[in-house]
């Protein structure tokens, strides 16, 4: 697979070249989105020497991937995830409406952030302090443009306040969106094909050093193609600056784990990296 790992900082697109990091000359973060065939155009600026190295770029503390982009997300598109929202909410009986979605032709699709409540790679997510119940959702992410064209990836954390999703699912907006609801990280991938169908999606949660979770799946274990859900995500939707799309978890730890404050959430993907935060409240 053709791809290019590229970081954000403040408006500047960085890209990883055989170990060193490259500023692309006259390319903002949202071009990205915005202009046509991007794969192609930032290879090219490489290609031609149009860049300036970054000597002390800061591989430890990283800016999400976003900019004026919406951050939307999916649910219940792995079998895992269905069996874990119906465990949660069996009790206030919503417990068939994740069944029904998941088998539904609509998939479900919600709004999840936009930049200012989404870190990066080396900082804290946080969990809600009316929550008694919390967990991370590792997902691939997909960067999409404004013409709708996935463009790249990059590797998602949609934290979740099971405890109120599962109160009620029409508290789902609370359980998803709030302060340091989400990170992303720790880069775009831009590519001009599809990811390998076989990749891992990989989570590991430690907590004083000593590893609590772990657990592996592979993304073609999701229900909905990735088209899919872009195609649904644009009817009646338009992104002038493009959007980011998280494709839903299928890890979902047991109901007798919750986060807490000072774990660290690893969360890697095959052939993009790690995206690793520490918890706070």
């Amino acid at each position: 697979m053709k791809a290019l790992r590229l970081f954000k900082n403040q408006d500047l697109v960085v890209v990883e070249v055989n170990g060193s990091f490259q500023v692309v000359k006259n390319w903002t973060w949202d071009d990205l989105f915005t202009k046509d065939d991007a794969f192609n155009r930032i290879t090219m600026h490489i290609d031609r020497g149009q860049y300036e190295i970054w000597e002390d770029f800061n591989k430890d503390f990283i800016e999400p991937p976003i900019n004026s982009q919406e951050l939307w997300a999916s649910g219940v598109t792995y079998l895992r995830s269905k069996e874990g929202r119906e465990e949660e909410s069996q009790a206030s009986g919503g417990a068939s409406f994740y069944d029904k979605v998941y088998y539904a032709e609509r998939p479900e699709l919600f709004f999840k952030a936009t930049k200012h409540r989404i870190v990066g790679h080396g900082y804290a997510v946080r969990i809600r302090k009316d929550s008694t119940w919390n967990v991370p959702e590792p997902e691939l992410t997909l960067a999409i443009n404004k013409d709708g064209h996935i463009i790249g990836y990059t590797i998602g954390n949609d934290m979740s306040s099971r405890s109120i999703e599962g109160e009620n699912p029409l508290y789902l907006p609370q359980a998803k969106t709030y302060d340091g609801s989400a990170a992303l990280g720790p880069c775009l991938l831009l590519t001009n094909t599809a990811l390998n169908p076989m990749s891992l999606i990989m989570l590991q949660i430690m907590r004083s050093s000593i590893l609590v979770f772990e657990d592996q799946i592979s993304i073609d274990q999701m229900k909905r193609k990735h088209h899919e859900l872009v195609e649904y995500l644009f009817r009646e939707c338009s992104f002038p600056f493009g959007v980011l799309l998280m494709t839903g978890t299928g890890i979902v730890p047991s109901q007798d784990f919750t986060l807490e404050i000072g774990d660290e959430i690893n969360i890697s993907i095959d052939g993009i990296g790690v995206l690793m935060n520490t918890v706070s409240n």
